[in-house]
């Protein structure tokens, strides 16, 4: 299955994507799935545990947002398992232009 039909799967069962990108290991929500300005793949995940440049907020975090490439992931699958979020998931979002697939609370 291509990784963006598997994440767009697990918007839709609200179930974890575990990848690498940029080097890390990340376990993510996908939340938002669609083009970026450029026309390019692009997801808006919520990271909850692994690693990043960065380093991780505190669970509910507004820090722990990922505007991710779809092209620039490794290793994805996908497990069930507790859904993260933070508080401010309602806020207009800027990551993906054209929405495809979109969580639902």
């Amino acid at each position: 299955m291509d990784i963006y039909d598997l994440i767009a799967q697990a918007i839709a069962r609200k179930q974890q994507v575990i990848a690498t990108y940029n080097g890390y290991r990340r376990e993510m929500c996908p939340h938002v799935l669609g083009l970026n300005k450029r026309g390019e793949r692009q997801a808006l995940f919520y990271q909850f545990a692994g690693d990043s440049s960065r380093g991780l907020g505190a669970p509910g975090s507004r820090h722990n947002w990922r505007c991710i490439p779809i092209d620039e992931l490794g290793d994805v699958s996908v497990r069930e398992g507790d859904w993260h979020s933070a508080p401010n998931h309602t806020r207009p979002q800027t990551c993906v232009y054209q929405v495809d697939v979109e969580v639902s609370y």
